[in-house]
């Protein structure tokens, strides 16, 4: 079976200044088990190759003036029309060209589901990697679909978090985990944080493992975890129960959560 006839195949393609940073996803960890494969592939096109001058010079000062540089618009579309139209080569049936940027939503568990899916469905994936102060805004206008961040901060470039957008993407993948249930149990599935894990040994520099995990009792052990669960998204992440539907199990044991947490504030006092 030829690449392009693979089902399910997530098809990338980065536009980059720094191709050689994307070793840190091809070359270690469970995304080069998957890229062997043949689940996903990668082509990184860079934007110098399409420079039209002899320094193979990219960026230039930004008009109205100001600090630092600005990637110019004519080599980044050739090298993202390129990149499309490997990608088409390679078996995609759409292409959908994010820019790496900290102007962008920010990504969360549901997008990754939702480019998971389509990816699934044969759409490729364009990453464009912008560097300097920018990207000329005429190309984000005419070329980038979607700008996505990974926070409120700024990096360097964009390569970095184009892999982690990578990662998120690539263990979604039917095959690319040796479990499944480790994407399904994962932090933000359930719309909830993970629960506290434990391994051997039983007992590490004086403190035990939860009787409960070690009670054989399956039924006490998904309540404790659902629980524990509940408990961290409360005290580091509450805005994530603020926009979740609970269940009634979950809203009887949030209840029992603050009721222990008043129950101890009474006896502070």
């Amino acid at each position: 079976m030829s690449e392009a006839e693979k089902p399910g195949v997530f098809r990338f393609a980065a536009v980059t200044l720094f191709p050689e940073m994307f070793a840190a996803i091809t070359d270690a960890g469970i995304s080069r088990k998957a890229l062997e494969a043949g689940l996903w592939s990668l082509t990184c096109w860079n934007p110098r190759d399409f420079a039209g001058n002899p320094a193979r010079s990219v960026d230039d000062r930004p008009y109205g003036g100001g600090p630092g540089m600005v990637m110019q618009a004519e080599p980044l579309m050739h090298a993202v029309e390129a990149s499309k139209s490997s990608l088409a080569d390679a078996g995609a049936a759409t292409s959908r060209v994010i820019y790496l940027s900290p102007q962008g939503k920010v990504l969360n568990h549901a997008k990754v589901m939702a480019l998971a899916k389509a990816m699934s469905a044969g759409q490729g994936l364009v990453l464009l990697c912008g560097r300097y102060e920018g990207v000329d805004e005429r190309l984000i206008e005419r070329a980038v679909d979607e700008e996505i961040s990974l926070g409120d901060f700024v990096l360097s470039g964009g390569e970095l978090a184009a892999m982690a957008l990578m990662d998120a993407l690539i263990r979604q993948i039917p095959g690319a985990l040796g479990d499944m249930a480790s994407a399904a149990e994962d932090s933000f599935v359930a719309g909830l944080l993970d629960c506290p894990h434990y391994t051997r040994p039983e007992i590490f520099q004086g403190c035990g493992t939860p009787e409960v995990l070690l009670s054989g009792d399956h039924a006490r052990i998904r309540r404790w975890r659902l629980l524990m669960s509940l408990t961290r998204t409360r005290e580091r992440r509450p805005d994530l129960l603020r926009n979740r539907a609970l269940s009634a199990e979950e809203t009887q044991l949030l209840a029992e959560i603050q009721a222990e947490i008043s129950k101890e504030q009474c006896g502070e006092h």
